[in-house]
């Protein structure tokens, strides 16, 4: 992945709307913002490098300089936010020390605040549209977020079982059930405004989290 290191830009027209001017170069960071907006707007077919350019303020010669195509832009912004995100929580899960069921909690509510509340959750309704005519990026986002994604459940779920502080269970079928409500709720924030009025996403997560979790307690501890 290229470096954020600063690089210069150019100088522009005087009065020139800062949004709108061209530089030479750009940080590469800049480039992959302007790139998950762009995939997000307008979906991976119908994103074209000259949009990434434009709206980054560059020309598109600089765009290959640090990504020789579409996908590897693509893939750039994926590591860039997902995959990062997914780090982190991996780094948390590693030294965490209270009980499985805040391990979960911390889990859901870090996946909300480095993904569901950013453009990031756009990114999963891409996937679901694209994957059927652009397989390539959709085995790369399974390796490297769904897979990831899912171990961290996993690892938590087991956690809990062999500690006791959750029944045994299908922890695959689990990991599905969790993910199934984080996914309609990133999908409904880019998508859907159907249904009137909708609760809060830190409700949303809040009222998931205490559902679930009862139905994670071992028998004698349910209410």
């Amino acid at each position: 992945m290229p470096s954020t290191a600063h690089i210069e830009s150019s100088s522009t027209a005087p009065g020139a709307p800062a949004t709108r001017r061209r530089r030479k170069d750009a940080r590469p960071s800049e480039l992959l913002a302007a790139g998950l907006e762009i995939f997000v707007d307008k979906g991976f077919a119908a994103t074209r490098l000259d949009d990434v350019a434009r709206r980054a303020g560059v020309a598109k010669g600089t765009l290959y300089l640090y990504f020789p195509g579409k996908e590897a832009l693509f893939q750039a912004v994926i590591e860039d936010g997902m995959v990062a995100a997914l780090l982190a929580a991996e780094e948390r899960m590693a030294t965490h020390q209270g009980s499985s069921a805040d391990l979960l909690h911390e889990l859901l509510l870090g996946w909300w605040q480095h993904i569901g509340s950013t453009a990031l959750a756009g990114v999963s309704k891409l996937i679901i549209s694209e994957a059927r005519n652009f397989p390539e990026i959709a085995d790369y986002y399974r390796e490297r977020v769904i897979g990831r994604g899912r171990a961290l459940l996993r690892q938590a779920l087991e956690r809990g079982i062999d500690r006791g502080e959750f029944r045994p269970l299908n922890v695959e079928a689990a990991i599905d059930v969790i993910i199934a409500p984080l996914l309609m709720l990133a999908i409904s924030r880019s998508s859907l405004r159907l249904c009137g009025q909708q609760v809060s996403p830190e409700d949303y997560l809040e009222t998931h989290f205490e559902l679930l979790l009862r139905g994670l307690q071992p028998a004698g501890e349910r209410a």
